[in-house]
């Protein structure tokens, strides 16, 4: 990823965090509180058409390590 493409996505996730402003303090809350060798997240997706699709995942030692990179280019 080049430096421009970078600032645009960080322009993108400041004009989705105004959309949906409770989202990202969720995020931030869930990293400083759960997160965690261990963890399990579970996500669901809803389409309009009512039909949901569901995944989850245990968290590894090597994925805190990406998502420490990942909080500080944001």
């Amino acid at each position: 990823m080049n430096f421009m493409e970078l600032m645009q996505l960080k322009e993108e996730w400041a004009h989705f965090r105004s959309r949906h402003p409770k989202f990202p303090l969720f995020l931030k809350a869930v990293h400083r509180e759960a997160i965690m060798e261990g963890t399990v997240i579970e996500i669901q997706v809803t389409a309009p058409d009512g039909k949901t699709m569901n995944s989850n995942l245990k968290v590894r030692k090597e994925d805190l390590e990406l998502l420490k990179r990942l909080e500080k280019m944001f």
